[in-house]
């Protein structure tokens, strides 16, 4: 039988998460582990859980969720709710490029990397909102020059015309006359 060891005592600190939010990123520093803790590694097939996670997993993981918070601070992400930041994307990319296994080659960006390839055939992505792609001195633009437009269509004067160009394209036939002339166009 294996041996299991609770989630509790794998944790050296109980974890205090009041405040966590309202700090700056820079303040909260994580151990940084390149190498695995001293002694002989032990057999990953027959070592317990915890020491499993000491010696293959936390120096491999622990510096890419610093990396990954350096970066979410570069991206703003601790200034507002919503962000174009994908933390498990950066992850994903990040411990790519660092597997040991691929130290000689050059830097693959995570849309290159064959599994994500893979991946995103079968389960594309929807489109990033709008409202993420521009900034909000664009934002601002677009809802200021709508509601300009919206205010110049509810003018009497601006109404009665748009009621007169309905009424001439209908007496005219406008739509049919456009789609005979196309008719005859590709005709030719």
């Amino acid at each position: 039988s294996s041996e299991q060891v609770p989630l509790e005592a794998g944790m050296s600190q109980p974890l205090h998460t009041e405040g966590f939010f309202s700090a700056p990123a820079a303040q909260f520093v994580l151990p940084t582990f390149e190498e695995a803790p001293s002694g002989e590694p032990p057999d990953p097939k027959k070592c317990s859980p915890r020491e499993y996670l000491e010696f293959y997993i936390f120096p491999v993981l622990l510096p890419g969720l610093a990396a990954l918070l350096h970066e979410a601070e570069k991206k703003k992400c601790f200034e507002g709710k919503r962000n174009t930041f994908i933390a498990s994307d950066f992850l994903t990319e990040w411990l790519y490029n660092k597997n040991p296994k691929r130290k000689d080659e050059s830097f693959t960006e995570l849309f290159s990397i064959p599994f994500v390839k893979d991946w995103l055939k079968d389960h594309p992505r929807p489109p990033v909102p709008l409202s993420l792609l521009i900034s909000e001195e664009e934002a601002s633009i677009l809802i200021q020059s709508f509601w300009r437009g919206y205010r110049v269509r509810c003018d009497s004067e601006i109404q009665e015309l748009r009621q007169w160009q309905k009424k001439l394209r209908e007496e005219r036939h406008i739509n049919k006359v456009v789609q005979e002339f196309w008719t005859k166009q590709e005709a030719k």
